[in-house]
């Protein structure tokens, strides 16, 4: 069965749009608690609990309150940790043994958009059959359970103080922060009132941007996905290095002193470059996107690489099925399994900061190893219900560029999930000949998608 609403990162949408309306997520939050207390045994008279956390968005308040209501209706009862990262809510699910947790936000999207993710009593995302099910249940009739079992709602006072514990917890007891000027962009986001005191508790004299929430505000021209505003206030400050958080907490981008932006990728390899002198790098995840080059350190640390789909829900199925504690994305997700259940922007520049303060090193000397091949990437606009992939002039064009790269290049032809365009990558050591490879294999596409039955 497919999922008609989940995508790979919950349910997410326009505000105000199918499937993020009120009435739509109250019906979530209803069809959730009822496949709930279908599946929780507990023991008698006990309900279901579930918490609720979200980020900065003004839509926010209203889908909590929809959210709740849902729950509630379906006997399930409520705690409310209000604007909270979404690794917060992954950690205390877990660590109140509650069976569920809930995060009402959109990521690194504009204020406009939001969406619900779900994640498990282990603190990982549902799995695909839960998923199915809860969409099954979407469509059932809602009913109200009778007034004796309707859920009740709290607020929880301290999960931003228990939150900010634990990632302490996961930084060495023997390393600190003194000595060091941080600049933080929060964003705007769930962890503006969290990541400062984190680093500033460890040590660092910590500078903040995007710690100014106004509802509207979330990602506007800060945070991990524009890191040019981290860069010109690392250089404006005379900060050691910056830390960008997207909106919701678990995405991370590093600027050193320079300037010069260190995406997931490079960070990833510092972590890994760390776990391998300690003797504990079973293997890494990356993605279809990571670079080339990176595979290539990751290898030469003596280490096994292997690339999941893009997403980070399919970096960590793939770092469970193999046992592996390391994986991420270059966009800036981080999974440390040995430190977190999910990828947590806070958790892994602690896991950064403390690779670079037990060697001395800077950001630039721990990625001195590691060189980037030449990648262009090129969006190819194509007809709805275009066959692309089996369509002989684009294998024809792509076989061609992957014999004339060989083994030090690789072709990637991925179809967007938001978009009717076919994405084109071709990566290389020589960069003129990959820019010219991806326009031709871009102009076949075009050409495929174009031609008449």
């Amino acid at each position: 069965m497919g999922r008609k609403y989940f995508g790979t990162d919950g349910v997410r949408g326009r505000v105000g749009e199918m499937p993020i309306t009120p009435e739509f997520v109250m019906r979530l939050g209803y069809a959730a608690g009822m496949t709930l207390t279908h599946t929780e045994v507990l023991p008698a008279g006990e309900r279901p609990t579930v918490l609720i956390g979200k980020d900065t968005r003004v839509s926010g308040y209203m889908l909590e309150a929809a959210l709740e209501a849902g729950f509630a209706a379906a006997g399930v009862d409520v705690m409310l940790a209000g604007p909270s990262p979404t690794p917060a809510v992954a950690y205390l699910t877990r660590a109140l043994r509650l069976q569920a947790g809930v995060v009402i936000s959109a990521s690194h999207n504009p204020y406009f958009d939001n969406g619900i993710k779900f994640f498990s009593a282990t603190g990982s995302k549902l799995p695909d059959a839960v998923e199915e099910e809860i969409e099954r249940r979407i469509d059932e009739p809602m009913c109200c359970a009778d007034s004796p079992r309707i859920g009740r709602a709290r607020r929880i006072s301290d999960a931003a103080g228990r939150y900010i514990e634990f990632c302490k917890s996961t930084f060495p007891t023997d390393q600190h922060l003194r000595g060091i000027k941080i600049a933080l962009d929060c964003a705007h986001g769930a962890a503006y009132h969290i990541a400062p005191a984190i680093f500033h508790e460890l040590g660092a004299e910590v500078l903040t941007i995007g710690v100014e929430p106004n509802g509207l505000n979330i990602n506007d021209g800060v945070g991990a996905t524009h890191a040019e505003a981290l860069r010109e206030f690392v250089l404006s400050s005379g900060a050691d290095l910056g830390l960008a958080l997207d909106g919701d907490g678990d995405r991370l981008i590093m600027v050193d002193r320079d300037g010069h932006i260190y995406d997931g990728d490079k960070l990833l390899y510092i972590v890994a470059r760390a776990r391998q002198r300690e003797g504990r790098l079973e293997g890494v995840v990356g993605t279809l996107m990571s670079n080339l080059g990176f595979e290539r350190a990751i290898e030469r640390l003596g280490s096994p690489f292997a690339r999941s789909k893009v997403g980070d829900r399919y970096v960590l199925e793939m770092m469970v099925e193999r046992g592996w504690k390391l994986g991420g994305e270059n966009s800036g997700h981080i999974i440390c399994l040995d430190r977190h259940t999910t990828g947590d922007g806070i958790v892994s520049a602690l896991q950064v900061l403390s690779a670079l303060r037990a060697t001395g090193e800077t950001l630039a000397e721990a990625c001195q190893d590691l060189a980037f091949y030449p990648q262009k990437l090129i969006n190819v606009p194509m007809r709805p219900g275009f066959e692309w992939a089996g369509n002989p002039i684009i294998r024809d064009a792509e076989r061609i560029a992957v014999e004339e790269l060989g083994a030090d290049g690789r072709v990637l032809l991925r179809p967007s999930g938001t978009e009717p365009v076919l994405r084109v990558m071709v990566e290389g050591k020589d960069g003129p000949n990959v820019d010219a490879l991806a326009q031709r294999l871009a102009a076949a596409v075009t050409a495929a998608s174009s031609a008449k039955n």
